[in-house]
């Protein structure tokens, strides 16, 4: 049997690509394993899946001055060799990375042990992560036609960004009834990354009492950014993370609002939702 392994991680945006790439693959005939980071959201995303799931250390690489930066390309250089021991095990026929900083150490062991690797570029231009990747991989695929002037022509490969599957078969009723709701009102399910973005979290929550003169609102807040004074509010909902139900969610939502995340992007254009998008702020890319 043939086999893969997966990696990238840090963000759900580094994850869920690889998700719906799993069941093609195991259609394929392929084994499928996955390294990412000891406590990532990846690890609970890929392990419920029961997926071969191996934890490595991971450090970021910043363009900005931080005490960190003395720090964690020791973690890179750990989970380099880690990732060398794990691959050497598992012995894949390919490696697909999809980004974020845990995918450098994997993609860079890969190209030491000579199996070749495909990464996936996802944004307009190449973020540091793959920048560093790139001359490891054999393709880079992207989801822009925009991005291939940034990439080598010979491995450049427009694809587009994998969709779930799943994400199409939403039941409406399900996703009301999940949350309370009815059909009283329309719904904006508003998605603030899978870690949260404050300044959408204040924001919704600064205009909430005008927003339910109108609507049911569905708020994902990201990890540890509840806010327990709001639970039990008639016709608002948060949740930090949602996986399994958010095909239901997003089906009983009139309108998304969402951080304008590639992969947001491209599954929102997909279920042709109305929508309105953040894009992030120049500072925040510093």
């Amino acid at each position: 049997m043939k086999k893969i392994v997966l990696t990238g991680g840090g963000t759900a945006g580094h994850v869920t690509p690889n998700i719906a790439l799993i069941p093609e693959l195991k259609k394929a005939g392929y084994e499928i394993y996955y390294i990412g980071s000891y406590e990532g959201i990846e690890k609970k995303l890929i392990e419920k899946l029961g997926i071969p799931y191996y934890g490595i250390s991971s450090g970021k690489l910043r363009r900005y001055i931080d005490l960190k930066n003395i720090s964690d390309p020791f973690k890179v250089l750990k989970g380099f060799a880690q990732a060398r021991k794990l691959l050497k095990k598992i012995k894949p026929d390919v490696v697909f990375s999809k980004g974020g900083f845990v995918s450098v150490p994997v993609v860079v062991a890969a190209k030491s042990r000579k199996i070749p690797c495909i990464i996936h570029e996802s944004d307009m231009t190449p973020g540091l992560a793959n920048k560093i990747c790139i001359p490891c991989a054999v393709r880079v695929c992207t989801n822009f036609p925009e991005t291939l002037k940034h990439l080598p022509a010979e491995k450049a490969v427009l694809t587009g960004s994998p969709i779930r599957e799943e994400l199409f078969k939403g039941d409406k009723e399900k996703g009301l009834k999940f949350c309370g709701f009815d059909n009283s009102k329309p719904v904006i399910l508003i998605i603030g990354g899978s870690l949260g973005a404050v300044a959408v979290n204040n924001a919704v929550r600064g205009i909430l009492p005008e927003l339910l003169k109108k609507f049911q609102v569905i708020h994902l807040c990201g990890k540890g950014k509840k806010d327990d004074s709001l639970v039990g509010t008639k016709g608002y909902v948060q949740y930090e993370y949602i996986s399994e139900e958010l095909p239901d969610l997003m089906a009983a939502s009139d309108i998304m609002i969402s951080r304008a995340g590639a992969n947001a992007i491209c599954e929102i254009l997909a279920l042709k939702k109305p929508n309105i998008l953040i894009p992030l702020s120049a500072q925040a890319m510093v």
